[in-house]
This record gives structure tokens, C-alpha cells and sequence, in this order.
């Protein structure tokens, strides 16, 4: 698959200010490091661009680097190496390698066709940023141009204190991304910054102890310490692709399931896998997490599933036409069919609500997902224009789905899809 970079324009903007910034004040401060520490500063550059390379992402999951972040970390928190020799470069320098290895890795990837993500690119850039700041020019006071002062406190509370900065670093890569985010999808910021955190949290705190470890083996392993500190990200990096390639082979299996109504003749082809990918689409403007956005493809795929149960095919698989007891019966069948799997409870709950009309919230309070109200709207589309591409068919979809508006279908849902057809079709 080609990778993509994304159109993310305030992210590059941040990220190339921030690159140009920190050059600038490097060259200005003279604040370069001695040639003994040009081999340190190599090793961690290296570590950098290796874990923005190797980077994780999956659906359902938080793009992340945590080799490159760890190793960021550890750079802007080593003050020492052996024999009592402090590190002679400051703040300045630390985030202006940091910025020229993601750079890097970054056009590295793109012209290795890979995907990549400038505003995960420059989160973790502002918290490497943030680290490096609060640690040595607001705890260590360390002038631009001079050696890194000595640290006073006792091992424990100095751990215990680069831990905290790197959290709040951490905490702070999060509350940007997630800014950004809600931003150009128009979403609420703390369901985004609440998501963002509980699909991190686990990978952050290991990514934090990590640059924390790194920093204080230093002054007795020297340079050693990254790459042995940095093992465990590298083992947990082999893991998460095995675990990527099993859920991919799981996907598989329900767009194979998906399908069988298709063979059946309930449903025209391809009909399932179009509603999924709309609707991904979809739950993308609308802000959606990464681990919700999955459970909204899978249910996607399997919602109509509990057409094989129907005796006759509805008349081009359109469910959208049949009469409402009728849709209620094959919505109940669809769930018990994808409960009995056993597997898909949160595609399940979305099922449950995908027939509901929206006025049960507006008039009755009712509590209806959003990524139920998203394949309502999705799926009547694509009944209505029955897989047609022509900009009349779609023109009338929309018609027959405005009669509904306020009263079926949700007006921001639909807002969505018009607006994810219009990019649709400006990509086609």
C-alpha cells in the first residue's frame, strides 16, 4: 500500500517554525557540543531517526514512536557521562538535533511511500521540546553555550523528577494532537483528549520511564546505555507487529463474512464493504478515535448481516425502503448473529441502534452512539444510490435523505457525508 503524507498544514507549520527556531538559536548561542560528546549526540540522532522509521500504527490504535521519543528523552535529560564529564551542549541544541532527525526520518519515509502523520510527527517533537526546556534551562538553569550544571538531589528524587517532567511532556504531546484534531474535525476537545489518552497511556508511561532510565545509566555506562535501554521498545516494536498482522488476518475474515450476503444475492455487491468505507470516512470528520473508528468498520461490514434470516431479498437489498417492522427484524437478527460470534461486542452495541430514528433523541432524550447514527445515514445513502457513482444518482440520495433530516437522520452526520462524498469525489 502506498503511503500518503497527510495534509495536516498546521503541523507543518509548527514543526518547520520550530525547526528554523531552534537553528537559529543554536547558531546565535553557540551552543554546540565538544568534540566528546559529538559521538553521544550521533548515537541518539541515529536512535531517532531508526524509532521515527519504526514507527507503530494501527487501526484502533495511537500512531507512536516510542524508540524515537525515548531516545529524544534521553537525549535532552543526559547531563553526564563517565569520568564526571558534564555534557557541553544546552537546550537549543538538543531540540535542533531532534528536529533535523525527524525531519529525516519523516522525507525519508515519503519517499519510501510510507504513510506519515505530521501532527504525530510534531507532538512528539513538542514534547521533546517540552523536556528538554523545563529539565535544563527552568530545573538545571543551564546557560546557553556552558556545561550542563550538576544535579544536588539524591538519585531517587532526581528519577522522580525527570519521570514527572517527561509526563507532563507526554501529557502535553497529547493535548496538542488532540487540539489539532478537534480542530479540523470540528470535534468536542475533551472526548478527543480523553481518547487520545486512553489509547497512549500504557506505551507513554513505558516510553517515559524509558528516556528517564537512559539518562541516569549514563554517567556510569556512557553511551551504552541507549541502545541497552532502548531493547525492550525495540521487542515490544516486534510484538505490536505481530499483533497488527493478526488483526489484519481478523479483519479479513469479517469482510469475508460481510460477503456472504452478497453471495446470497440479499445485498448488491460490494455493498458492505462501500458502507464501510464511507462510513470510516465519516467517522473521521466527525472526530472519532482511532479504536472507535474500527468499531464503527466492523459493524459497518456486518450490518446486514441479518438479511441471510429473510425468507424473500428485499428488492435490491435496500433496507432503507423496507417497511419499518421489517427493518427492526433484520436489525434484532443482525445482532443476535454477530453476539453469537462472541468476539464483536463493540460492533454489536452500534448494531443495536442502527435502525433507531434520530427524533428518540431530540424529542425523547434516548441515548443513540454516534456511530449508530453514522451507519444509519451511511447505509441509507448507499441504498439510495445503489453503488451508482453518477453525480444524479447521488444528487437524489441526498434529496430522499433530507426529507428525513432532524426526523431519521442525524444533521450532523449528514453534514459529514456531504462533506466526505465532496472529498470523495475531488480524490476519484
Amino acid at each position: 500500500m502506498n503511503g500518503t503524507l497527510r495534509r495536516e498544514p498546521v503541523a507543518l507549520l509548527v514543526g518547520l517554525l520550530g525547526l528554523v527556531t531552534t537553528a537559529l538559536l543554536t547558531l546565535v548561542d553557540r551552543d554546540l557540543p565538544e568534540g566528546g560528546d559529538v559521538g553521544v549526540v550521533s548515537v541518539f540522532a541515529l536512535m531517532i531517526v531508526l524509532g521515527e522509521w519504526f514507527r507503530l500504527s494501527a487501526p484502533g490504535f495511537r500512531g507512536s514512536a516510542p524508540i524515537a521519543t525515548a531516545a529524544a528523552f534521553g537525549l535532552a535529560l543526559t547531563t553526564e557521562v563517565p569520568a564526571g564529564h558534564f555534557v557541553g551542549y544546552g537546550a537549543a541544541f538538543v531540540v535542533a538535533v531532534t528536529a533535523v532527525a525527524m525531519v529525516i526520518a519523516t522525507a525519508t519515509r515519503v519517499l519510501a511511500g510510507r504513510e506519515v502523520s505530521l501532527v504525530e510527527t510534531t507532538g512528539r517533537f513538542v514534547a521533546t521540546a517540552v523536556v528538554t526546556v523545563v529539565y535544563r534551562n527552568v530545573y538545571l538553569g543551564q546557560s546557553p553555550g556552558t556545561e550542563a550544571p550538576s544535579d544536588a538531589l539524591p538519585p531517587w528524587q532526581r528519577a522522580a523528577l525527570m519521570l514527572g517532567i517527561s509526563v507532563l511532556a507526554l501529557v502535553a504531546d497529547t493535548l496538542f494532537t488532540s487540539v489539532l484534531r478537534a480542530l479540523s474535525a470540528t470535534a468536542n476537545l475533551r472526548r478527543t483528549f480523553v481518547e487520545e489518552v486512553r489509547s497512549s497511556f500504557a506505551m507513554s508511561m513505558a516510553v517515559a520511564v524509558t528516556g528517564v532510565l537512559i539518562a541516569l545509566a549514563a554517567p556510569p555506562m556512557g553511551i551504552a546505555s541507549v541502545p541497552l535501554f532502548l531493547m525492550p521498545l525495540v521487542l515490544t516494536l516486534f510484538a505490536f507487529r505481530r499483533y497488527v498482522s493478526i488483526r489484519a488476518t481478523y479483519l479479513q475474515s469479517v469482510r469475508t463474512l460481510s460477503r456472504l450476503t452478497d453471495v446470497a444475492g440479499y445485498t448488491p455487491a460490494g455493498h458492505s464493504e462501500r458502507v464501510a468505507a464511507l462510513s470510516v470516512r465519516v467517522g473521521r470528520e466527525l472526530g472519532l478515535s482511532e479504536r472507535e473508528l474500527l468499531d464503527l468498520e466492523y459493524a459497518a461490514l456486518l450490518h446486514d448481516i441479518g438479511q441471510v434470516a429473510l425468507v424473500e431479498p428485499i428488492p435490491g437489498g435496500a433496507t432503507v425502503l423496507a417497511a419499518p417492522a421489517d427493518q427492526r427484524r433484520i436489525e434484532a437478527d443482525t445482532v443476535a448473529i454477530v453476539r453469537e460470534t462472541g468476539v464483536f461486542d463493540g460492533a454489536a452495541r452500534i448494531l443495536e441502534h442502527q435502525t433507531t430514528p434520530y427524533r428518540q433523541v431530540r424529542e425523547l432524550g434516548e441515548e443513540i452512539p454516534l456511530t449508530s447514527r453514522i451507519v444509519k445515514v451511511v447505509n441509507a445513502y448507499e441504498d439510495l444510490t445503489a453503488g451508482a457513482r453518477s453525480a444524479r444518482a447521488r444528487e437524489a440520495a441526498v434529496e430522499r435523505i433530507y426529507l428525513g433530516l432532524g426526523y431519521e437522520y442525524d444533521p450532523r452526520v449528514v453534514d459529514a457525508l456531504l462533506t466526505s462524498i465532496g472529498n470523495g469525489s475531488a480524490q476519484a
